[in-house]
């Protein structure tokens, strides 16, 4: 019987699966979520080469964020995330969310990016 990491490993691996189905050679918007933190990064799988990234952990988040894995923080690294991808020349990507639900954070995070800029 898997324990609960394992199946989240397979969740992951499922949902990244169907994304390079259907990435069309689109960079990977994956997320990361921790109870303490959110993770955002734009991936290029081609050169395997992260082009943009954003966590709740950035010096200048932390002192604005009262806590960084609430919506609020999810909000403030989506548009961050958005504006780093644009500066960096992405502005269509394909949503890897990690085998997380689409959901809470996840949701506010992918929101605030597309509202930024981000297409997928």
């Amino acid at each position: 019987m898997l324990n609960s990491k394992q199946l989240q490993e397979r969740r992951k691996q499922r949902v990244r699966a169907q994304i390079a189905k259907k990435a069309g050679g689109r960079p990977r918007l994956s997320i990361h979520r921790t109870n303490l933190h959110i993770y955002a990064q734009i991936i290029l799988d081609a050169d395997g080469r992260t082009v943009a990234a954003a966590s709740s952990l950035e010096k200048d988040l932390r002192a604005e964020l009262k806590h960084g894995g609430n919506v609020e923080a999810a909000k403030r690294i989506g548009a961050l995330i958005a504006e780093r991808a644009k500066a960096a020349g992405v502005t269509e990507v394909v949503f890897d969310r990690g085998g997380n639900l689409y959901h809470g954070r996840v949701k506010a995070l992918a929101e605030a990016a597309r509202e930024g800029g981000l297409s997928f």
